[in-house]
């Protein structure tokens, strides 16, 4: 019986542009898949009920935040650190317990299963730096990364479609669904992690384009936070605010629909689906610029663009000049093109065009746990604020501050960068840590 090692030498005499479908593909399945285990409870309604006057369904959204938030400080380390081979197990095990998880929130009686939302999201959030770590540092990750950030629009709207259906088509009520969708994806996402295992380790030539990626200690962490500290802070306020309203419309995108007058399982899979296929084609088209310090500046003229849509949209439909549906597809369309990039392709291209030795996922867990932690409080303040308006206004408020604010920092980010990379090879580190030669 040949063993994974023979399989993987195997696939590493693919053609690139195959291996790099298929890495794609696997990513994508994989991530997906997950998402079945952490938004299939979104779904659900719970309707009419409550616990100290808030909603029952907030209690489980700040739930699960809480617990993918500390997964995301516990990430920054974890990932950070992770060497290659322990990917794949991981990755099963932690979507085990969250699928246990949701087998307690079944069983166990409301409010005593919020509980289980918290375990459930823990190991969840680890999920992505350990999938991404199989694309990294390649010739062919934006292609890659942008096929596995779709799995971030497509998913949700998708889990939600299917666990909507099966509360239709089968006698579960709210409780039960989470766990039986998680079940119907639990093949296919051991198909598509086995798929990820047999991926070969960058090659020559993805190291000299891409710079080498390796783990980092402590000490390597804080110098890389110290050499980039403007940017990286404009960069954290710009993804706090992306992550605070995505996670709001993808939470409560059935109360932000009904709001506003719209109902039907399939739009929440049709238009994310026309999101996808859009973010998809312009991240993409990005493997065809070689030069690292022009990619990065197309890059952040992505994420200004998204925060302009996200404004003018919501103007438009403020005037009634559109409708709900363009409006809800245009601004989600401006979240997405600003908050995806910062998932597969920016940090991937900072890396790139500083050629600092280093890893994607470090960076993307520090901005993670910001971003989660300030969409937890976003959630406080909501129900202890303003308890009675209703998701659609509280989301529509939310995206004119996010497009204003953050078009304003993306801006202000690509000016840092452009300058920082005019200094060209400076900040050589005497034992090889820093190698900053702008690409």
């Amino acid at each position: 019986m040949k063993t994974i090692d023979d399989l993987r030498a195997k696939v590493a005499k693919w053609p690139y542009s195959l291996l790099s479908v298929m890495a794609a593909v696997s990513a994508f399945g994989a991530y997906t898949s997950m998402y079945a285990f952490r938004k299939a409870f979104a779904a659900g309604t719970f309707t009419g009920q409550q616990y100290f006057h808030i909603d029952y369904k907030v209690w489980l959204v700040i739930a699960q935040i809480i617990g993918y938030t500390l997964s995301k400080f516990y990430g920054i380390r974890f990932i950070a650190e992770i060497k290659g081979g322990k990917r794949g197990i991981t990755i099963l095990l932690l979507i085990g317990i969250s699928w246990l998880a949701l087998l307690g929130f079944a069983l166990v009686p409301a409010p005593y299963n919020i509980i289980f939302l918290f375990i459930n999201g823990f190991p969840l959030g680890l999920i992505w730096g350990l999938v991404f770590g199989y694309l990294e540092g390649r010739r062919s990750t934006e292609f890659m990364a942008a096929v596995l950030s779709i799995s971030l629009i497509f998913a949700s709207g998708f889990v939600k479609t299917v666990g909507r259906t099966l509360l239709h088509v089968l006698p579960v009520n709210d409780f039960q669904m989470p766990f039986l969708t998680g079940a119907i994806f639990a093949v296919p996402l051991v198909l598509f992690v086995f798929f990820l295992e047999l991926i070969p380790p960058p090659t020559a030539g993805d190291i000299e384009q891409r710079t080498q990626r390796a783990p980092m200690n402590a000490g390597q962490r804080r110098q890389f936070l110290k050499r980039f500290l403007p940017g990286i802070i404009l960069t954290l306020i710009i993804y706090v605010l992306l992550t605070v309203m995505r996670d709001v419309r993808d939470n409560f995108e059935v109360e932000i629909w009904a709001s506003l007058g719209v109902k039907g399982n399939m739009i929440y899979t049709s238009t994310d689906t026309q999101i996808s296929v859009i973010v998809l084609l312009a991240m993409s088209l990005l493997i065809l610029v070689r030069k690292n310090l022009r990619a990065f500046s197309i890059i952040h003229l992505l994420i200004i663009g998204g925060c302009v849509l996200i404004g003018v949209s919501t103007l438009l439909f403020s005037f009634k000049m559109i409708g709900p549906t363009a409006w809800m597809t245009m601004a989600g369309l401006g979240l997405y093109l600003g908050y995806v990039p910062y998932n597969a392709i920016f940090f991937e291209r900072m890396i790139a065009t500083f050629h600092y030795r280093s890893n994607v996922g470090f960076i993307i867990y520090v901005a993670d746990s910001l971003g989660y932690l300030g969409s937890v409080s976003l959630l406080l303040v909501k129900e202890f604020g303003r308890p009675n308006i209703s998701w659609g206004v509280f989301f529509k408020e939310g995206v004119v501050f996010v497009a204003v604010i953050g078009g304003i920092c993306a801006v202000l980010s690509l000016i840092y960068f452009l300058k920082n990379a005019q200094k060209g090879n400076k900040n050589e580190d005497p034992q090889g840590e820093l190698n900053i030669q702008v690409a």
